[in-house]
């Protein structure tokens, strides 16, 4: 079998290590280069396994003298096992461990955004460890935080929404009390409503699309005592999210959002002056997104998301079979 490119340049460049025409910073500033480079577009797994290992050669070659870059090489080789698919706890728990020690050495020798990048992707391994119970949600949500003490909405506006999307969606997974369950979904809620105060349409749309889709998520199961007010302001924000959204440009993130407004829809009655007549026009108007959406995720073999909609679909169908009679 023939090697592939990255295996080639990875070679390359442990040749040049090996080579005395570079200082050892050079060395270790361009492994970790390249390493980035391959992490940033990878087109295999292996690409980032082979960055982590270039990483690996850079925080080798740092011994004791450079700390800064070796507290660099530590947070690359994170990020890069972060990135990983379908990367196991293992993989998880190196990458947090690999944040937790370089972030003290961050802190004291690097700029404060390149701290806060850190937290930001400290907070989406603890995140990614909660739900295998193997840390705590509130320690990612105060990660989150602390990287928008630097991430603003003036100078990093998409950082900061991506923030406050990452804090809403970890205060919905936090476990907690059914009596309690208004008040992590009423945190989600307000985190994305503070984003969407200066994330706008015309400045970031793509931020905004997202900000607005998950809003209406959040929505739809915000426990209240006035369910059809809620899903109608989620299909609101479906609507603006669809603003941004098309089966052109984006064709998954437009099905995922018909999909959720077909929920919606679902739940809501034809007149809302008389709920006695029912919804089967809604019902019929969800059953179309259903399949305008199905048809997306079978192009693009999304096998989760088919067998949601199709049971979904059945599901309409039996409705509105029940209602005729």
């Amino acid at each position: 079998m023939s090697s592939s490119i990255t295996d080639l340049t990875v070679k390359a460049a442990m040749e040049a290590i090996a080579s005395e025409s570079a200082t050892t910073e050079e060395k270790i500033q361009m492994l970790i280069e390249l390493a980035f480079r391959f992490q940033k577009q990878p087109k295999t797994p292996k690409d980032l396994r082979n960055a982590v290992s270039l990483y690996y050669h850079a925080y080798d070659l740092c011994k004791e003298d450079y700390p800064l870059l070796k507290a660099r090489t530590m947070v690359g080789m994170a990020s890069a096992l972060q990135a990983i698919p379908t990367a196991g706890t293992d993989l998880l728990l190196q990458a947090k461990a690999g944040y937790e020690e370089a972030l003290p050495i961050i802190e004291s020798l690097a700029t404060l955004q390149e701290v806060a990048e850190v937290q930001m992707n400290l907070g989406l391994v603890l995140q990614s460890l909660a739900a295998y119970n193997l840390a705590r949600i509130t320690d990612s949500i105060a990660a989150y935080q602390k990287a928008l003490e630097v991430f603003t909405w003036e100078k990093f506006p998409q950082e900061y929404a991506i923030l406050h999307n990452n804090i809403a969606i970890a205060h919905l997974s936090m476990p907690l009390s059914s009596e309690k369950e208004h008040l992590r979904h009423g945190l989600a809620v307000r985190s994305f409503e503070t984003a969407l105060e200066h994330i706008k349409l015309t400045e970031h749309p793509r931020e905004y699309a997202m900000l607005k889709n998950n809003l209406g998520n959040a929505l739809q199961y915000l426990p209240s005592s006035h369910p059809v007010d809620n899903n109608l302001r989620a299909i609101s924000a479906y609507d603006e999210a669809l603003k941004v959204r098309n089966p052109r440009d984006n064709p998954l993130e437009y099905a995922n959002t018909i999909a959720n407004k077909a929920l919606a829809l679902s739940n809501i009655p034809d007149n809302l002056e008389n709920v006695e007549e029912g919804n089967s026009n809604n019902l019929l108007q969800a059953s179309n997104y259903y399949q305008e959406a199905l048809e997306i995720f079978k192009q693009y073999e999304q096998v989760e998301q088919i067998e949601i909609v199709v049971k979904a679909i059945r599901e309409i169908q039996e409705e509105l079979t029940s209602s005729k009679f």
